[in-house]
């Protein structure tokens, strides 16, 4: 036992990459002789079974507490099309789950006796039936948003009355010698069981138009807590949680308004969320927090292997903010000359190619009634058109006949 752990000691917790040159494990845990706690790295390994804890806790309160609240709010979910079983088309969808080529309908149409349109529909109204229904969607946002909100605001007691809130150079002042709170740790260990245990639900979770940044945000966020906490950049830490946890519950809470059909309630929760979002990610984290990492660091170590890692990380991130803030500049676009929000660009619909399968089938039922109703006025036309010429035909036959003397 001792030589392994020596070993995840020598391969892992290595201080000539943990920390900079010249600091030692020591000199953290001299950094408690006023009574704090030091950063150790195995005390991470607890947000393992706490991440399992949040999964089970979530599944208790979307069904608990969320499900009663959306039919109190009145979310209701899309009635879907009964289809009629075609076995081969099912075992098509089941392989496949995407739109098939014009060589699958060949195949498809020999196999099952159906044309090709009819066949597009089914496999149309089939991935409809898979898709989420809004009183899903409503309590994971639910979950969401009360997770947010109830860490922000403990984040916030916590840390507004430190030095380092106000005057981020207070980061480094001491370093490595720096105790932490006990409610610091506990925000650490909280926010990074959370992020883990999103990363474990992600197979699961609804996947939306921003899947891929998602996840890379996700494991970018996990890394950036857990080398922060290691390397006692808590300070730090704690400010880029607080940075982020600051809009994400106004964003949740703008999605459960959604589902609800509360037009009126979510574009006024939109408008607050775009406008704190804007200025935390792209004003506050990178002039103020990225600056003191990148810059304000240097006058107490030299650059070095972790200085990169952490850097790189919160760069990461920034370049996931400005691409956040792209999309939601698309829906204030669409909100001003508009009026109104009509979807959420950043997460709230899945992926555009089932959103253009549910636009395409809205216009298929429209193209139906639109034909239908020209192929009346056309019958309507021809009739009269039949009329005219009858009675003008009568006229000439009579004119030509001789009159009666």
């Amino acid at each position: 036992m001792d030589r392994l752990e020596e070993l995840v000691n020598q391969w892992i917790w290595r201080q000539d990459f943990w920390l900079p040159p010249g600091v030692t494990w020591k000199d953290i845990a001299e950094g408690t002789v006023d009574g704090g706690r030091h950063p150790v790295p195995h005390d991470l390994l607890i947000s393992l079974p706490l991440a399992l804890g949040f999964i089970a806790l979530r599944f208790v309160f979307e069904r608990v507490v969320a499900l009663p609240l959306s039919q109190r709010l009145g979310v209701r979910d899309r009635v879907r099309v009964r289809l009629t079983p075609v076995p081969k088309l099912e075992a098509f969808y089941l392989q496949k789950k995407q739109q098939p080529s014009q060589s699958d309908l060949l195949v498809l149409e020999k196999h099952c006796g159906l044309s090709q349109r009819q066949i597009q529909t089914w496999l149309r109204h089939r991935r409809n039936q898979d898709r989420p229904g809004n009183t899903r969607k409503f309590c994971e946002a639910s979950w969401r948003f009360v997770f947010y909100l109830i860490v922000f605001s403990a984040g916030l007691v916590s840390l507004i009355s430190t030095p380092w809130f106000w005057d981020h150079r207070e980061c480094w002042r001491g370093y490595p010698r720096q105790a932490v709170a006990e409610a610091q740790y506990w925000y650490y260990i909280v926010e990074l069981s959370f992020y883990l245990s999103l990363l474990l639900c992600v197979s699961v979770d609804i996947k939306r138009k921003d899947f891929k940044e998602q996840i890379i945000h996700h494991i970018a966020t996990i890394f950036l807590i857990a080398f922060s906490y290691c390397a006692n950049y808590v300070r730090v830490g704690t400010l880029v949680m607080l940075v982020h946890d600051s809009s994400d519950f106004l964003l949740e809470s703008a999605k459960m308004f959604n589902y609800a059909g509360w037009r009126k309630t979510c574009d006024a929760l939109f408008v607050v969320f775009a406008a704190v979002f804007l200025v935390t990610r792209l004003v506050v984290f990178p002039c103020r927090i990225v600056y003191t990492a990148v810059v304000d660091s240097l006058d107490v170590f030299p650059p070095y292997s972790g200085y990169y890692f952490l850097n790189g990380l919160l760069l990461v991130l920034q370049a996931l903010h400005i691409f956040w803030a792209w999309l939601i500049l698309r829906m204030v676009h669409k909100f001003v000359f508009l009026g109104k929000v009509e979807r959420d660009e950043r997460s709230d619909e899945e992926s555009e190619a089932e959103e253009e399968e549910d636009e395409g089938g809205e216009e298929e039922h429209s193209w139906e009634q639109k034909k239908g109703a020209l192929n009346s006025k056309l019958a309507s036309l021809a009739n009269n058109c039949v009329l005219n010429n009858l009675t003008n035909q009568r006229r000439k036959m009579n004119s030509r006949m001789p009159k009666a003397r």
